[in-house]
């Protein structure tokens, strides 16, 4: 009897190409998203329900740590953007040629979000 054993994948060894890593990081950014979306609203809630509440907002995000949790939501929302504007265009016909257009695709999908987010941590601080 001859039975089909489950091939054991390295993860580490294998090299994905530029559009799987964008197609994961694209749904981890959703996720983060998802998320923030629950503090963000928590956050402006008690911003607009007093003015002590507004000021205890305040000063949470004038903190480092703050800062850097907001500019990590701006990064992750670039980077969803971009790839969904990626899909979009997809969608509609372009990049279909070959892999190499996909990947030149995501690669400029990614230097786009590298760019937005050095410009949203020089905003932040």
């Amino acid at each position: 009897m001859n039975k089909q054993r489950p091939v054991y994948l390295d993860l580490q060894q294998i090299q994905f190409p530029a559009t799987a890593i964008a197609s994961i990081l694209h749904r981890v950014s959703g996720v983060i998203l998802f998320v923030s979306i629950a503090v963000l609203l928590w956050l402006l809630a008690t911003s607009l329900g007093s003015a002590q509440g507004f000021a205890s907002v305040s000063e949470i995000m004038n903190s480092p740590i703050a800062k850097f949790v907001v500019w990590g939501i701006l990064t992750a929302l670039a980077y969803h953007f971009c790839g969904g504007i990626r899909h979009l265009l997809m969608d509609l016909g372009h990049f279909e040629g070959s892999m190499e257009s996909g990947n030149n695709s995501a690669r400029a999908a990614m230097a786009i979000t590298v760019v937005l987010s050095v410009i949203a941590g020089i905003w932040l601080w």
